[in-house]
């Protein structure tokens, strides 16, 4: 099977996937408008390469709070690997280990945290915090002792988006035998997403951890502010894929408006949308370190597992490459602002 990049992955996904499972990775709320934007915002800029600029090969590394990684791609936090594949998060922990990247663990992973981070990843951790806070920092607890790096609170949930194709095939529960192993506590717990969630409740998470705490969902110049003010170590330009509110704007065209909010304090990641290096590049030159890719990874998973994913890393990795090569740089953390043009 010759595979060229990663819509091809997504073509080949959608041959192999139950209907029902396509249609809740690749699906957005309402119209999916957001989900369309994503993509499209990313092919309406342009890049305006620098030549005879004598930079050599470019080295992807690089350093993400103080993880090092072999390029600066993340594997976006996704929920329920199990449906795209039998061995579900494992296989996915594998691909980043074998790939060097760091990989965000669900909350709502199919495997438990401990059994991912067996696998030798290099993992965060993403929350979503819960009213019960006893219970929230028992599962902070179980992230830090599983070795996770940095816990990703995703903070643009405070009611579930609202999904029409999921609706259609009215999928609400996962099948039977299957469920989200790190909401065991007895019974498989619920999650509960609230509006009552304010900056109190990071500034209380701040309190109870060391680890750095990254915020997921920041799309306001004025909110990556806050999150500095409240002792966030990262902030991700995102719009969750487009499965909460439609019609937010596209995260690459927020993102320079929160790097220059935030002005170098912390670090800046961004993902949806990025298909292509040259995506990635757009969004190292608009002031991210790094982005995240999710649908990719369930697309490469439910294709060949551990194997497909490892694959679609690597094509975005060669990409990567050529596209910085072209462009006359050498170092993802110095590529110019000036290098992207509308």
């Amino acid at each position: 099977m010759h595979l060229f990049n990663l819509r091809d992955f997504q073509d080949v996904a959608r041959e192999k996937l139950d209907p029902v499972y396509y249609d809740y990775f690749a699906s957005g709320a309402h119209d999916e408008l957001t989900v369309q934007a994503n993509e499209a915002a990313f092919k309406r800029l342009s890049l305006v390469p620098r030549v005879l600029r004598g930079v050599g090969k470019p080295d992807l590394g690089v350093t993400v709070l103080g993880q090092q990684a072999s390029m600066p791609v993340l594997l976006a936090p996704t929920a329920f690997h199990r449906l795209a594949h039998p061995a579900g998060e494992t296989e996915t922990a594998r691909a980043a280990a074998e790939s060097g990247v760091i990989m965000m663990v669900a909350m709502l992973s199919t495997v438990a945290v401990e059994e991912v981070a067996a696998t030798g990843a290099t993992l965060w951790f993403q929350l979503y915090i819960q009213p019960d806070l006893g219970y929230t920092e028992s599962l902070v607890r179980r992230a830090e002792a599983a070795g996770c790096k940095a816990l990703v609170i995703t903070v643009d949930s405070p009611a579930l988006g609202m999904n029409e194709r999921k609706d259609r095939h009215d999928f609400h529960d996962l099948p039977p035998g299957m469920s989200c192993a790190n909401l065991r506590d007895g019974d498989v717990r619920q999650v509960v997403l609230s509006p009552d969630f304010s900056w109190k409740d990071i500034d209380w998470l701040r309190g109870i951890t060391s680890l750095p705490i990254v915020l997921k969902g920041i799309l306001h110049p004025a909110d990556a502010t806050l999150a500095v003010e409240h002792g966030a170590s990262a902030v991700i330009v995102s719009n969750h894929g487009g499965r909460q509110l439609d019609t937010m704007p596209p995260t690459i065209d927020r993102l320079p408006l929160i790097a220059d909010a935030v002005r170098g304090q912390v670090p800046l990641l961004l993902d949806g949308g990025v298909r292509r290096g040259t995506d990635v590049v757009k969004a190292l030159a608009l002031g991210a370190q790094a982005v995240a890719i999710g649908r990719p990874v369930m697309w490469g998973l439910s294709v060949a597992g551990a194997e497909g994913v490892t694959k679609v890393l690597s094509l975005l990795r060669a990409e990567l490459v050529n596209a910085l090569t072209l462009c006359g740089v050498a170092d993802p953390g110095a590529v110019p602002r000036e290098l992207v043009v509308p």
